[in-house]
């Protein structure tokens, strides 16, 4: 009995340290996904970077009420799988958010983002943002419209002069 709970211990232990580690963490009810939707599902997070596991429910209670996410304990009955992304916050929502909208069996129950416990609405709002790719677009575009407007109406000006000296 004694080696069960050792090993028990250990599986809350590396729930633990993916949950301290992770930036975007997002519960997902998969039932209903059929074996190739879920290896689909499972692809395009692994391509971003985000690990996809199905951990049993009492496990991830314990590590919760350890970290003191114990709000995520009522999305924690039924099948539930995790997605957990070290690096990008967005990524995640935006995959398991596109791919639920084409299969309806998906469902989000909710998540933790940057230490938050966040309802599934909320993870739904954040996939919809521009990825990080596209937010820093957005503010490489704004800090060159100034200089842009700059370097026009300079060349307006030795335009104008040129064609006034010619």
């Amino acid at each position: 009995m004694s080696a069960k709970i050792e090993m028990k211990k250990k599986v809350v232990e590396e729930i633990v340290a993916l949950l301290q580690a992770s930036q975007a963490t997002i519960l997902t009810d998969y039932r209903g996904l059929n074996v190739s939707e879920s290896n689909e599902l499972r692809k395009q997070l692994r391509e971003a970077g985000v690990e996809y596991k199905v951990l049993k429910n009492t496990m991830t209670r314990f590590a919760t009420k350890e970290l003191e996410y114990t709000d995520l304990d009522e999305h924690l009955n039924g099948p539930t799988a995790i997605a957990f992304s070290n690096d990008d916050v967005i990524a995640p929502a935006k995959i398991i958010y596109e791919f639920a909208k084409k299969h309806d069996a998906l469902k989000i129950k909710g998540g933790v983002v940057e230490g938050r416990v966040v309802s599934a609405e909320a993870i739904n709002e954040l996939a919809k943002m521009p990825s990080r790719e596209g937010l820093l677009s957005m503010l490489l575009s704004v800090l060159q419209a100034p200089m842009r407007n700059a370097a026009l109406a300079v060349k307006a000006v030795a335009d104008k002069n040129e064609a006034e000296s010619a």
